[in-house]
């Protein structure tokens, strides 16, 4: 157990010094692998079975979804469509109460189920809406605090990519935990699964946003009416958002095969629009590239990690830990959800995805959880970790756009409301799991 310890913190500790994590997950697993077959406390087989496990990941049919759904993204981003919305929303909502910032969450909501990628979008919305805010009366606070919840959305709304590698991971976390039970038969988790647990607390999460907004029943002072609304703008992302997740939902579609097509269709829509030149495309490319690179470099990482903490009695250690707590199962699952949000402030969810849940699922699905409740949860947990003060993730993105006028305090101060209903969400969720496995049970059993 001694040696778990300090393998546990001493990987904490170097995550904390900046250096690519893949890199300090697999120098320090490989250290601690060295060390123990020298001293004789591990076990150089678990070893062997890397390049099987490698090779597994590799031919992840699921997996081949992200780098697709990343270029879908990117392409949104950088063809302009997105700031087109932003715009025309505008123009819809700017007449009623508070009418700008329920636009922006209306926006944030379509970009998420659009994108997916949490950073691009509150990038964008900080951008494009916080100086339309400001000249129609709102506070920096309420601005800031309305861009970064909106943006946020992604994390949450289906074809979130969080969902995306937890829905792998949970399926091997639970098949491992049946097959730690006896069943030799185990049941899994899809990609299907969490999209359509997802949609219910992805809808309500807006809708409680907007009921905030609404009573702070703020008029607009300068009047943006001469925008000529452009329907097309609102329903090409609308359009592509319903072909992506119908073809995966309905099963008409494999998620790689889905991710294709929404890639193909932003394409589509970047050229019929007349914004995607070869640069722009040449540049989607290649931070798509990028981005996919650093993810699977990340779960490799992950793999030789999980192997050496396998190998080094972690596994026991950690359903020990989890059995002995005090007999009640909400509590030990509302502790692991409190660890996971803590991690949020210092962990990527990516990081979060692939080194905790394999660490803590097996026995916490032990005990008899939904793993389909459960990854709600999750995600929950990890987009309320990416706007919470002071280390969100979310946070920072925005406040690297924002004026420098702008005090960090006021985006503090802004993004609490949100992240009180956040928190409200949760535990509704928590309380009422069929909100979470209601439309899955309906339309998939």
């Amino acid at each position: 157990m001694e040696f778990v310890i300090l393998f546990l913190i001493l990987v904490f500790v170097s995550l904390l010094s900046g250096f690519p994590v893949a890199f300090i997950l697999s120098g320090v697993s490989l250290l601690f692998a060295f060390v123990g077959v020298i001293f004789g406390f591990f076990d150089y087989s678990f070893l062997m079975a890397f390049p099987n496990r490698l090779f597994g990941v590799m031919g992840n049919q699921n997996l081949l979804a992200v780098p697709l759904f990343i270029f879908m993204g990117l392409v949104l981003e950088k063809t302009k469509i997105a700031e087109n919305l932003i715009q025309d929303m505008n123009a819809m909502f700017n007449k009623t109460d508070s009418g700008l910032a329920i636009s922006v969450v209306v926006v944030g909501a379509l970009m998420a189920a659009s994108t997916g990628i949490v950073g691009a979008s509150v990038v964008t919305l900080g951008l494009l809406t916080y100086p339309v805010l400001i000249k129609n009366g709102y506070s920096p606070s309420i601005a800031s605090g309305t861009i970064c919840a909106s943006g946020t959305l992604g994390q949450i709304i289906p074809p979130s990519l969080v969902l995306i590698l937890l829905a792998d991971v949970l399926s091997s976390s639970y098949q491992q935990a049946q097959l730690n039970m006896g069943i030799f038969s185990p049941e899994t988790i899809t990609i299907a699964d969490l999209f359509l647990g997802a949609i219910l607390p992805g809808l309500l999460l807006p809708i409680f946003y907007t009921i905030y907004l609404k009573t702070l029943k703020i008029k607009s002072v300068e009047s943006i009416a001469n925008k000529k609304l452009s329907l097309l703008n609102i329903i090409y992302p609308l359009g592509l958002m319903f072909l992506v997740l119908g073809s995966i939902i309905f099963g008409i579609a494999t998620p790689s095969e889905a991710a294709g097509i929404g890639a193909l269709g932003a394409i589509f829509i970047g050229y019929s629009r007349n914004s995607l030149t070869k640069n722009i495309l040449d540049n989607c490319v290649y931070d798509s590239i990028r981005l996919t690179s650093m993810v699977f470099m990340i779960l490799i990482g992950a793999i030789l990690f999980s192997l050496v903490f396998r190998g080094l009695g972690g596994e026991e250690v950690i359903h020990k830990l989890l059995v002995e707590l005090p007999n009640d199962k909400m509590l030990t699952l509302i502790i692991v959800l409190v660890i996971m949000f803590i991690l949020g402030f210092i962990l990527d969810f990516i990081e979060i995805t692939f080194i905790v849940i394999p660490l803590i699922g097996p026995a916490l699905f032990t005990l008899g959880f939904d793993p389909l409740w459960v990854g709600i949860l999750i995600a929950l947990v990890l987009q309320t970790s990416f706007i919470t003060p002071p280390f969100g993730f979310s946070l920072f993105y925005l406040r690297g756009v924002l004026p420098k006028t702008v005090q960090t305090t006021e985006i503090y101060r802004g993004i609490i409301p949100f992240l009180i209903i956040q928190v409200v969400l949760m535990a509704c969720v928590f309380m009422f799991p069929s909100l979470a496995t209601y439309l899955p049970e309906l339309l998939l059993n």
